[in-house]
């Protein structure tokens, strides 16, 4: 008999203090911080799911393993086993540790992409939107039908427009597109997954052109979980043999192990394109290290290599994505609007259709996420307007973004049921009191990534 409760399969071994911070000090921290959650301290939150990224707790195996790191600048022995790990799992030729995600970001993009470019995407995340523009390209989002509709339900929702791909292709010429990308699971898209024949299909298309093809890796295990559970033809075949099948169909990945690498911080740019390789090594020891650290420590390197084999057991990764569907279908029958169907790493909640009565550019997902800290100290993120909205150069109001939506992202082996329960009743609480919410206006921004820094006001 398979019953309901979900067990953490783990026992806790070191426990980490929760401060409770009282409704009048959650206001002066709102106030203090320009209403950003970004700028709360963490003793100003209760239950923290701004990001899963870097904030999972790492294993017995992890920290008994970073006891043996190799701190040599060069040729350092917990280098040749992180290589040998992605390596095993990816299969690719050249392997680059950096410190994280974002910065193989940067050095894939400095080396493969020039002004003018058109980079695709299924759905850029924030740091990679903006790494390709700040190289003076476009990128471009192109997820399938239904992709952006929060209410619509397909099995694997984060999967690229493959006709819409070939359309861009033919309309800005092959020249001027460098590469193709497809992030697993797709972030912005509300952490949808790609299946294994999407990918295959992308692959043609790029071998029909001569492009490269790369995929953003940073939840390449949860990706695995759902082709295993929801594709034809994978219920038998392992996490770690789906995630092979998947680089195999691929030139090169970026990787962000703050995700599914279980660490706390660290990264790779691995491909198997020779030239593109020695470029990126040079532009790495420029701005991140020696290839054989790239930012990190020794130690990093080894948690790394321990949590990419950790993340692909089965038993985790039944109770990862069981746990995250646990807490969407809770708040759903609550009255909570959310995203269909749950993500791998987050829950959505659909601000604008919660909140109809705010437009766009009074930023309705940040109201949202505003009130989620206000009500019970629960830190979400906005991916809407303030994320990714365009601001207008004539001081009109924003472009909108495609979605208003607030993510609650969970950090791994880190929170327990009790902890989620906690959080459907304050997101709950405040979706039968949605009327009373009140939009947001901006005051400060910076250039790039606004969402990390602007101070707003409330309307």
């Amino acid at each position: 008999m398979e019953y309901k409760t979900i067990i953490e399969p783990f026992r806790i071994h070191t426990v980490e203090a929760i401060d409770l911070p009282d409704l009048k000090q959650r206001e002066a921290a709102l106030k203090r911080s320009g209403y950003n959650l970004f700028g709360l301290r963490a003793d100003e939150v209760i239950i923290d799911l701004l990001t899963d990224s870097g904030t999972g707790a790492m294993s017995a195996e992890q920290w008994a393993g970073m006891m043996r790191g190799d701190e040599t600048y060069a040729g350092s022995r917990s280098f040749f086993r992180f290589e040998e790990t992605v390596t095993s799992i990816t299969g690719f030729d050249h392997v680059i540790p950096t410190h994280q995600g974002r910065a193989a970001e940067k050095i894939l993009f400095s080396v493969a992409v020039e002004s003018g470019d058109v980079v695709p995407n299924n759905t850029h995340f924030d740091t990679t939107r903006a790494n390709v523009e700040y190289q003076g390209a476009e990128a471009r989002d192109m997820v399938i039908p239904g992709g952006t509709d929060p209410a619509t339900i397909l099995p694997f929702k984060g999967n690229m427009d493959v006709e819409k791909l070939r359309a861009t292709i033919q309309e800005v010429g092959v020249d001027r597109v460098p590469l193709v990308m497809i992030t697993v699971t797709n972030n912005s898209g509300g952490g949808q997954p790609v299946s294994m024949a999407n990918i295959r299909d992308v692959r043609s298309v790029c071998d029909e052109y001569g492009i490269p093809l790369f995929l953003d890796a940073c939840r390449f295990a949860e990706n695995a979980w759902f082709i295993k559970t929801r594709e034809d033809g994978y219920a038998d075949t392992t996490p770690r043999e789906i995630a092979r099948e998947m680089f195999s169909l691929v030139d090169g990945t970026t990787m962000s192990a703050k995700k599914d690498g279980l660490s706390n911080i660290g990264g790779f740019l691995a491909m198997n394109n020779a030239r593109w390789a020695q470029e990126a090594r040079n532009l790495l020891i420029l701005t991140e290290g020696f290839p054989t650290y790239g930012g990190l420590a020794g130690y990093d390197l080894e948690a790394i290599a321990i949590g990419l084999n950790e993340v692909l057991d089965e038993n985790y990764l039944r109770y990862r994505i069981r746990s995250t569907e646990y807490l969407a279908t809770t708040i759903n029958a609550g009255g909570m609007p959310i995203m269909l169907p749950a993500g791998g790493h987050a829950v959505y909640l659909d601000a604008a259709a919660l909140l109809p009565h705010i437009p766009s550019y009074e930023y309705p997902a940040q109201s949202l996420a505003i009130e989620l800290y206000r009500a019970g100290g629960v830190r979400g993120v906005e991916i809407g307007t303030v994320m990714f909205g365009r601001v207008d150069p004539h001081g009109g109001p924003d472009d909108p973004a495609t979605m208003e939506l607030v993510r609650l992202a969970i950090p791994r082996r880190t929170y327990t049921q009790s902890h989620i329960d906690y959080v459907a009743e304050v997101v709950i609480d405040v979706a039968t009191r949605s009327e009373d919410l009140r939009g947001y206006r901006i005051i400060e921004q910076a250039s790039w990534l606004r969402h990390f820094t602007a101070r707003l006001e409330p309307l």
